[in-house]
């Protein structure tokens, strides 16, 4: 009973989101906010564990007063969701539900219920706004109702709920309350700084750890280093749970930075400031040892410059290029899997994904209508590799195609199009211009980040940046071009 409970809370909550989304009427935006929230009322009964029933809904009767304070704050000065949204994102604990375990950002709950509480005030108002993702509504909600609608046939019903009710649903909750900020340069100078300073902690802590060889959170990260090949191999994770999320967080501030270079080239006390947080944070980058953060970067970096250099750029790239082969060669987990003294096949040099992502093609091939379902990856893998345990993806794009089959697949590829598109349409050459360039290279950095790592939609950054460039793009729209400085 309580999995058809379920299931149906996945697909109410998520066409409910869907219709908050697109829908043009007030009312049905309500329905749709409405809608959500049962939806994950329900979701979050079938994952509650069993007993402490008073305890859990004290907690909630807490959460909600909390919410609603925040809220009337939100209401009144709207950018400190966004300010409150970035600061919780590191905050990603191992949390067991149920028999599964995830890795969750529990205090940016509290902001999205802020959110969700701050748009119910708005819309029972005169508030008269819609459509707040502009062109990225549509796909946004086509992606949303698809996901929530495949937990009808997922082959793991708890860990497509936790897909849903933790990431898929509050964060795009979330993304249309950001969309709804109006434009401000003030404010995001304000999240230029404070990424900025919390990219300089982080790092500087993450080189502390380097330095005295001691991590926090994470136990199997300390078995890997133990039996690192080279001695001065050590990842560290900062204050992060897992070192690739740590590397990925320093990129995202780092192009941050790169676009000042790239942009603001004639305010030298901008890149005194900006050249020393970037080699602070660069090293703090370095120590964390993220194969997948650094391919990243170079990618969005050489991507920034293309569009900011044009032809200009191709020296640059060719030196990049170069410096992906030296970088590589000179690697002793790259030197000693090639040697000979291991296998030298693409699955040993690349741990194993290689065969995870062959695999997850053939789950897709063999389920291309409907896939297999949100969640339902890891089960799948297990049954296409005959063992009693799977591997969850590594690979966002492989993940789409096996769990919502081709029809997901373009649905995703619809969105990421059409976002990096709305991000890079007439950057001009101004400050909205410049932010725009920045919300974009840092959506195209996590893009390629999660070919490694997966962790796409789980991101919240992935949700908010979709909303900023929305609120870019609108800039640059109502701003008159002798205003755009």
């Amino acid at each position: 009973m309580t999995a058809h409970l379920a299931q149906a809370g996945g697909v109410i909550a998520a066409f409910g989101l869907a219709a908050l989304l697109v829908a043009p009427r007030r009312d049905a935006r309500i329905g749709g906010l409405a809608a959500w929230a049962l939806g994950c009322l329900l979701l979050a009964v079938y994952l509650a564990p069993h007993g402490h029933h008073r305890l859990f809904a004290a907690a909630a009767v807490v959460g909600v007063i909390l919410a609603a304070a925040g809220a009337w704050i939100v209401v009144r000065v709207p950018w400190l969701l966004a300010v409150a949204t970035l600061a919780c994102v590191p905050a990603r604990f191992p949390v067991h539900v149920g028999h599964a375990q995830a890795n969750l950002l529990l205090p940016m709950y509290g902001v999205v219920a802020v959110a969700a509480l701050a748009l119910a005030w708005e819309l029972f108002g005169d508030d008269r706004r819609t459509r707040e993702l502009g062109p990225l509504a549509a796909p946004a909600a086509v992606f949303v109702a698809w996901e929530g609608l495949s937990i009808l046939w997922t082959k793991d019903l708890r860990q497509g709920s936790i897909e849903l009710l933790f990431f898929v649903l509050p964060f795009g909750l979330l993304a249309v309350a950001l969309a709804r900020l109006a434009w401000s340069r003030f404010w995001v100078l304000t999240l230029y700084l404070q990424l900025t300073a919390m990219a300089l902690v982080f790092a500087v802590v993450g080189i502390v750890q380097y330095e005295t060889r001691e991590i926090f959170w994470n136990p199997k990260v300390r078995v890997d280093n133990a039996y690192a090949p080279s001695g001065w191999f050590y990842r560290v994770n900062s204050v992060f749970y897992d070192p690739s999320i740590y590397g990925r967080f320093l990129v995202v501030a780092l192009l941050a930075t790169v676009v000042v270079f790239l942009r603001r080239r004639a305010d030298p006390l901008w890149l005194v400031a900006a050249a020393l947080a970037a080699g602070i944070t660069w090293v703090g980058l370095l120590v964390s040892f993220s194969q997948s953060s650094f391919v990243s970067l170079i990618v969005a970096t050489l991507l920034g410059a293309i569009l900011a250099w044009r032809k200009r750029s191709l020296f640059l790239i060719g030196a990049a290029v170069l410096a992906l082969v030296v970088a590589g060669v000179g690697s002793p987990q790259v030197r000693h899997r090639i040697s000979g003294k291991t296998s030298s096949s693409l699955s040993n040099l690349t741990s194993g994904r290689s065969t995870l992502v062959s695999r997850g093609v053939k789950i897709g091939v063999h389920h291309p209508l409907l896939g297999v379902g949100v969640g339902g990856f890891r089960k799948a893998d297990a049954e296409e590799a005959h063992t009693r345990g799977g591997r969850p993806s590594h690979t966002t794009i492989v993940t789409q195609f096996a769990e919502v089959g081709v029809p997901g697949l373009l649905i995703f590829l619809w969105l990421v199009v059409a976002t990096l598109a709305l991000a890079f349409r007439r950057l001009g050459a101004g400050f909205a211009g410049s932010a725009r360039l920045a919300f974009g290279l840092a959506f195209a950095a996590i893009l390629v980040h999660s070919q490694a790592y997966n962790a796409f939609f789980e991101d919240p950054t992935t949700w908010a940046l979709l909303a900023l460039i929305v609120v870019g793009v609108r800039a640059d729209v109502l701003v008159p071009p002798e205003g755009r400085t």
